[in-house]
């Protein structure tokens, strides 16, 4: 007689996810924390489509139901809840299920400024009852889709992963007395320690809780703005950098409220000024391992990986002296290629407000306009900021880091499959060049424009699988139609006296 099996069931992304053999560890690790330190509440955040975090706050005595279980919240939470104009939510109607947020316990950590909270990211599933997928991956949650995006990229390149750095420029202003913007803290003078030392409390506070939170600062200026800081910490794997920007935000905002400040991450607040920039320095390695970098803390705050960082291996964008003293190696030079192929589509990420085109059409300050690489060149898109690296310019303080850095991911894949030829540096200053006869493809100079060279662009809209495609689309499609039916000072000033 032959007794009937049953078919093991496959386990959903979601049920998998939790029964990862080093989780159960992790989640007992991170009650020994809550009890150490004191922790009374935490928060559940994950990204939106835009880089807002989102989330909910859960008493700390949950922790162990909701490592398991996760919080639920609405679909449409991925898009801000906005609605378009139209009158529709953004990517996902009132009729959508609840998507589950899972906590990554490794991204556990105590907020410096009130040490009863803390915060935790999350990985975002669908519904658990959802009739087609429960349980899947939600493709609309752009940190767990870097991840998944890194993953394939390290299993398709024989470990050879990113890691990069940012360099996140935003300006402190005065709150008037309506708690609306009224200038600079400070003056728009690049480089000036006065100006730097007139800040100084403000640095310091953000120095001091982006220790307690992880980030290595290593160095900061002011730039030539109103109130404007470049505040860097160090580069690391792609994921975490992401998380440390996230974070950088979330640290400024709080220190801005305890000096009655305005931390302003808006790229072009003022004309006739530079913008606020965030250049990606990125580099692609093999090999190296994790090291704690406990910044001088005599108790790490939060769970370990968040004071990791990614040591030693082998950098791929050095040169070799053998081929060129001072071109990167080859899977540089390929990795270069693929973003000169595809920066068109790239802008749409790096520059993705209507704001955001303000700060290339203000000729005169830099702002990186025309596809091409250069060495030590800001008239360039690109330039190779040291050996070992190369600095992608068209991106601006408004951007979304895991959906840049997914997107580069993509371009240097391309890249490299495609042993794509970047062309010489230009070593000229750009313009000069041009006025010369050289022809150069110009970046998207409009969100408009930038979001048509996405839609036909395959490659760089991989970066954004499934739904995540669809829900960015139509919420930088909406923000672009609400701009063009809008009637601003402009127009009054522009038109009302023009006839008859």
């Amino acid at each position: 007689m032959t007794v009937a099996t049953s078919k093991p069931e496959t386990l959903t992304n979601l049920a998998a996810y939790v029964a990862q053999p080093e989780r159960a560890d992790w989640v007992k690790q991170v009650r020994g924390k809550i009890d150490d330190l004191g922790i009374q509440y935490i928060y559940y955040q994950f990204v939106s489509v835009t880089g807002r975090i989102t989330g909910k706050g859960v008493p700390a005595a949950h922790w162990e139901s909701i490592a398991e279980k996760g919080i639920q919240l609405v679909y449409g939470a991925m898009a801000n809840l906005l609605i378009d104009r139209y009158g529709d939510y953004i990517g996902y109607g009132p009729e959508a299920s609840e998507l589950v947020a899972i906590p990554d316990p490794d991204t556990f950590c105590q907020l410096p400024w009130d040490p009863r909270v803390a915060r935790v990211y999350c990985t975002c599933f669908r519904n658990r009852e959802e009739p087609e997928d429960p349980g899947a991956y939600l493709t609309a949650d752009c940190r767990g889709n870097l991840r998944r995006i890194h993953a394939q990229f390290q299993a398709d390149h024989d470990g050879l992963h990113l890691r990069h750095g940012t360099e996140p420029e935003m300006m402190w202003l005065k709150k008037g007395a309506d708690g609306k913007p009224d200038g600079g803290a400070t003056k728009p003078y690049c480089y000036h320690i006065d100006q730097f030392e007139q800040l100084r409390p403000v640095v310091l506070k953000v120095i001091e809780y982006c220790h307690a939170m992880g980030l290595d600062m290593i160095q900061g200026d002011h730039e030539d703005a109103p109130g404007q800081l470049e505040l860097n910490f160090m580069y690391d794997d792609a994921l975490r950098t992401s998380d440390r920007l996230t974070t950088y935000r979330q640290i400024c905002s709080q220190v801005a409220r305890e000096f009655g400040l305005i931390a302003c991450f808006m790229s072009k607040p003022f004309m006739g000024l530079s913008a606020n920039g965030c250049h990606h320095n990125v580099s692609l390695w093999r090999g190296g391992e994790d090291q704690i970098n406990e910044l001088g803390l005599e108790q790490l705050p939060g769970m370990a990986a968040n004071f990791s960082y990614r040591k030693g291996g082998k950098n791929t964008f050095l040169p070799d002296p053998a081929l060129d003293a001072r071109k990167p190696g080859p899977i540089g030079l390929q990795a270069i290629g693929g973003v000169i192929e595809h920066l068109g589509a790239l802008t749409a990420i790096g520059c993705s407000t209507v704001n955001s085109y303000r700060r290339l059409w203000d000729t005169g300050l830099w702002a990186p306009v025309y596809a091409d690489w250069g060495f030590q060149n800001r008239t360039c898109g690109l330039r190779v900021s040291a050996p070992g690296r190369f600095e992608y310019r068209a991106v601006d303080s408004m951007v979304n880091p895991y959906l840049m850095a997914s997107a580069i991911i993509k371009a240097f894949d391309d890249g490299i499959k495609r042993d794509l030829d970047p062309g010489e540096p230009e070593e000229r200053n750009l313009y000069e060049a041009m006025e010369a006869g050289k022809q150069v493809k110009k970046l998207p100079m409009s969100l408009g424009d930038a979001l048509q060279r996405l839609s036909e662009d395959e490659v760089i809209k991989s970066a954004m699988p499934g739904e995540m495609y669809r829900v960015f689309h139509w919420y930088k499609r909406d923000e672009w139609e609400k701009f063009l039916a809008t009637a601003t000072d402009w127009d009054t000033d522009m038109y009302m006296d023009c006839l008859p």
